[in-house]
């Protein structure tokens, strides 16, 4: 007899769904604009242009691997390490005056609101990738 799960518990595998493509996305914009993402990147990090890229190869392989069974769990702790690497990146936006260029509109020059509401949106992201490090029910242990 199953358990009756909460109907949080039941948007889990749709939300899985969302999350790896946003994921996925993300990534290959950062192919797309890579020297929109390089400009917040914090100064006193080498290489921003590298960790840009690492970054966007990082959260389409990760992106992948959550939507797949096999990988769900590792993938899933994955993007809470990523998640946590480039929040100095989120910090950097939100407490300098950058003006980013040459990308898309959107990502030019966001309010303070924007560049602040971003840090706890980040904590929600992490949380978010931590509940598939729980196996799903119908995954193969």
């Amino acid at each position: 007899m199953r358990t009756p799960h909460s109907p949080l518990a039941r948007l889990k595998q749709p939300l899985l769904y969302l999350m790896g493509p946003i994921y996925v996305g993300a990534g290959l914009l950062h192919f797309v604009y890579p020297h929109a993402y390089a400009q917040i990147i914090p100064p006193f990090l080498p290489q921003p242009l590298a960790l840009v890229y690492l970054s966007g190869v990082a959260e389409v392989a990760l992106g992948v691997g959550v939507l797949l069974p096999r990988t769900r769990r590792i993938a899933a702790w994955g993007l809470v390490a990523l998640l946590l690497a480039i929040f100095p990146a989120n910090i950097y936006m939100a407490t300098s005056d950058v003006v980013i260029q040459g990308g898309p509109d959107w990502l030019g020059d966001p309010s303070d609101v924007v560049r602040w509401g971003r840090l706890p949106f980040q904590v929600v992201f992490v949380l978010w990738a931590w509940w598939y490090t729980r196996p799903l029910p119908d995954d193969a242990e």
